[in-house]
């Protein structure tokens, strides 16, 4: 996956404002704004946690990462954490405990729907989709081309990767993790140009993912392992059936397919 990002598409202040976005911000995905690049970074923060624990990804009692984690994982600056927790702990959704063995932990009955900026989510779906069907085809073309090439290098990125989400002890370390992966595929298929479009893809479509338990991340990896064992074998088929298959699996494992299963749309 891509660098870190901010948590919308565009460039924010530190104070968590928006700017307004100028018409060519995004020549491959130039629709109409995005409902979410209308909402603040706090509160893009707020509807991530909040929806993430509506859905069940989040459970009661859960502890979140540390602020500079959390605020690495979404791409947002710590004060934006900070002031978005803040905001979840009055509505009910957190609870915050002082002192040794501390931290953020997700209320023992988390007050559900609170945040109503989740609905910017809701409007955004698809586009959510489209943005999927995107990177699918920019994934899949890249893990074929680096299957075509023989680069050590690129596969002991991608070894570091699978075993730092190994190691992960939270979604945010994961996640951190996983985006390094997917970008080292992309370097690795030798398209310099073609990484500038990627980034665009990438940064738009990260905003939108929510934390997720551990035990389906580390399902996950076991499909990055299998990616990295066909471009050991030289394989770009089976390399860009993988990549094809890892990506599009979002359009029902992302908030947009756990929702619409959920209300049956």
């Amino acid at each position: 996956m891509a660098p870190q990002d901010r948590s919308t598409q565009h460039e924010r202040p530190r104070d968590g404002t928006a700017r307004h976005p100028g018409p060519a911000d995004n020549p491959l995905t130039s629709t109409a704004l995005a409902a979410i690049q209308r909402t603040s970074a706090v509160d893009t923060v707020r509807a991530r946690i909040s929806l993430a624990v509506d859905l069940g990804l989040l459970a009661p009692g859960e502890r979140l990462p540390n602020i500079p984690t959390t605020a690495a994982a979404l791409g947002v600056a710590e004060i934006t954490v900070r002031r978005a927790l803040s905001a979840l702990e009055r509505e009910g959704v957190v609870t915050r405990r002082p002192g040794r063995g501390g931290g953020t932990f997700i209320a023992e009955r988390p007050r559900a729907h609170t945040v109503p900026q989740v609905v910017a989510y809701t409007q955004d779906s698809a586009r959510v989709h489209r943005l999927v069907d995107e990177r699918a085809v920019l994934e899949t073309g890249f893990a074929h081309l680096a299957a075509t090439r023989r680069d050590p290098d690129a596969l002991a990125v991608l070894d570091a990767c699978v075993a730092a989400m190994d190691e992960a002890e939270t979604w945010a370390d994961f996640h951190t993790a996983d985006k390094r992966f997917h970008l080292g595929i992309a370097h690795a298929a030798g398209l310099p140009q073609a990484l500038e479009i990627y980034g665009r893809v990438t940064r738009e479509l990260y905003p939108y993912f929510l934390p997720y338990p551990m035990a389906y991340l580390r399902e996950s990896n076991e499909e990055h392992r299998q990616l990295r064992a066909a471009l050991a074998d030289h394989d770009p088929a089976r390399a860009g059936q993988l990549a094809h298959e890892h990506v599009c699996a979002l359009h029902r494992t992302m908030y947009v397919g756990l929702t619409a299963e959920e209300t049956g749309e």
